[in-house]
């Protein structure tokens, strides 16, 4: 709840207080050179910053927020910088997902305990975005989003390379046989030749346009590359647009309804966006009180076409996308199909129809029509349910082999990935074709955390006989940069004893993308069998301590966002007591 103060700035309990209370709250802050003349009220405008070298989609930040906070002042509010927790994809372990909550949580609770009247998010990598948002939506302070932007198109031997979708691929060639290490390592120092974060329409890629799609991010912002100016010309532009928020009350309670998260439903599907996007906005919903479901994902989708040729579903980067026009002509595609709430409201205080009518595409390779589509209705991200997955597993139709949509294989199953990734250059491994290759106790109690570990790779002897893609099924999640036929977000995951946990190697398992069926082919009463023989002890130990043990006692399934059980809803801005 917000608490109501008469008109007066939730900052004036902390620098409008007479007394001792006052006196302390003015006179630290002035030893960073501030004058008596900031403390008459104005606006608190807090910056928050994701930057850190740890995480290296990040690690510009400084700079964003030196314009955000030059914006802030041009405006006439005073602008304050605080670092928050910072998810560096690339670095941690055993993966950021398992750090997410624990990032909305500090979030929400910064902006709480101290004296602002609203918030910029400064946010890039993958978890950073959907963390900042879930924190701020859970204060409700007026709050924007400005994300990093992506890095520039990666450059090798003569064509484009893009971050991630990528590695995937070379190293898949080297172990092929057909590119050789040398190739690799000058590939690797050709990939990410400038700021930002991944540049494919990866996790990051996707919740930028996702958060401009949800109406938090100032339009055509989400795909401005990290070193063009116009980036910096944003941020400014958010600093000054920060300030007007507090003034005109504009929370993100009243951008984060239902209507937004269907428009960014729909703008994931048209991208080709990351699978992450759905446990994502999952939990978002969750903290603002705007019921969704995974099988929403699907039934908001079926009619929505692909328009964005971008890797790793297609050929292009973000670089070519903004060139092109950016989300802003996405949404106007939608919109000319009928698939857009124009009333939603946006940060900037106009309708998204005010946002995305001028919108003019200036590259139809990379941005198609609804008429002329890249990828014709239904080949985002589908929902999947039947015997194997009876709360739902997701997989990705736009980067997936059109021969593996439907499938009846048997399955080589692997309780550790590690297991499995040990076995896959085995020259004897016993894989066909029409193998299913299951990996499970990957979701978010089970690992824990829920890592990105579902799109093993694909197992050698195979990729030396040209097949270079197999049905993989996880309780996992998969890198937005990544490809392939993969099942992923298995629910009930294996660990908390979902069907996936009873699956044995040689058991057919069949899917019916077409039908939304995700089926083990086992009877009933064999698998009632299964389920009452001792499961055998997991070779890691459960958490003993500290972050780890908290979350997994108290994470949901991936159907349900994976958040924290007792961090659902919000705890408003109620300004606490005093600290003397």
């Amino acid at each position: 709840m917000s608490q109501q103060r008469d008109g007066a700035r939730r900052s004036a309990e902390w620098f409008g207080a007479e007394g001792r209370n006052g006196m302390i709250h003015r006179s630290w802050m002035r030893n960073q050179g501030l004058g008596p003349e900031v403390f008459d009220g104005r606006p608190v405008i807090g910056v928050a910053s994701s930057w850190s070298e740890l995480t290296p989609c990040n690690a510009h930040l400084r700079e964003v927020a030196d314009y955000v906070k030059r914006g802030v002042w041009q405006a006439g509010g005073l602008p304050l910088e605080f670092p928050v927790m910072s998810l560096g994809e690339t670095l941690m372990r055993p993966t950021t997902m398992l750090f997410r909550n624990l990032m909305a949580m500090e979030v929400e609770e910064t902006i709480r305990a101290n004296p602002l009247d609203g918030v910029v998010l400064l946010s890039g990598c993958d978890k950073t975005t959907p963390a900042m948002l879930m924190g701020a939506a859970s204060v409700d302070l007026p709050s924007l989003m400005v994300t990093g932007g992506p890095m520039l198109n990666g450059k090798f031997q003569g064509r484009d390379i893009g971050s991630g979708t990528d590695v995937w691929r070379l190293s898949e060639e080297v172990r092929a046989g057909r590119l050789d290490e040398a190739d690799l390592t000058e590939a690797e120092g050709c990939m990410s030749r400038s700021r930002g974060h991944c540049m494919t329409m990866g996790t990051a890629s996707t919740m930028a346009c996702v958060a401009e799609a949800l109406g938090m991010q100032l339009s055509g912002s989400a795909a401005i590359p990290a070193v063009d100016a116009r980036r910096y010309a944003l941020a400014q532009a958010a600093g000054r647009r920060a300030v007007a928020l507090v003034e005109e009350d504009l929370r993100p309670s009243t951008v984060l309804n239902r209507d937004a998260f269907e428009n960014a439903i729909r703008a994931n599907a048209a991208l080709g966006g990351s699978t992450n996007a759905v446990v994502h906005l999952l939990a978002l919903a969750g903290r603002v009180g705007v019921p969704l479901t995974l099988d929403e994902f699907d039934a908001l989708t079926t009619e929505v076409p692909v328009l964005v040729d971008l890797m790793p579903s297609g050929r292009f980067l973000m670089e070519d996308f903004y060139y092109a026009g950016g989300l802003p002509v996405v949404l106007r595609e939608l919109d000319e199909l009928g698939l857009l709430h124009r009333e939603a409201v946006t940060v900037s205080g106009r309708d998204m129809a005010t946002e995305t009518d001028g919108a003019r595409c200036w590259n139809r390779e990379v941005i198609r029509s609804g008429a002329e589509p890249f990828r014709p209705a239904g080949e985002g991200t589908v929902v999947l349910r039947g015997s194997l997955a009876p709360d739902g597993a997701v997989l990705k139709v736009s980067a997936a082999s059109p021969e593996l949509l439907t499938h009846r294989g048997r399955a080589l199953v692997y309780d550790r990935v590690e297991d499995y990734i040990a076995a896959a250059d085995d020259p004897d491994l016993p894989v066909t074709p029409e193998t299913v290759i299951v990996v499970r106790n990957a979701g978010p109690r089970g690992y824990p955390g829920f890592p990105e570990v579902g799109n093993p790779p694909v197992p050698k002897v195979l990729l030396e006989a040209g097949v270079t893609d197999v049905l993989r099924i996880s309780d996992a999640r998969m890198s937005g940069t990544g490809y392939g036929s993969c099942v992923l977000h298995v629910a009930p995951e294996a660990a908390v004893g979902g069907p996936l946990a009873l699956v044995r190697t040689g058991d057919w398992i069949e899917l019916d993308v077409a039908a939304r069926r995700l089926d083990l082919d086992v009877p009933e009463d064999e698998l009632a069998a299964r389920a009452k023989e001792p499961r055998p002890e997991p070779e890691e130990a459960a958490p003993a301590r500290g972050w780890a043990k908290l979350y997994v006692e108290h994470v949901t399934q991936a159907n349900e966002g994976a958040d924290l059980d007792f961090l659902v809803g919000g705890s408003g801005d109620a300004v606490p007591r005093h600290s003397h």
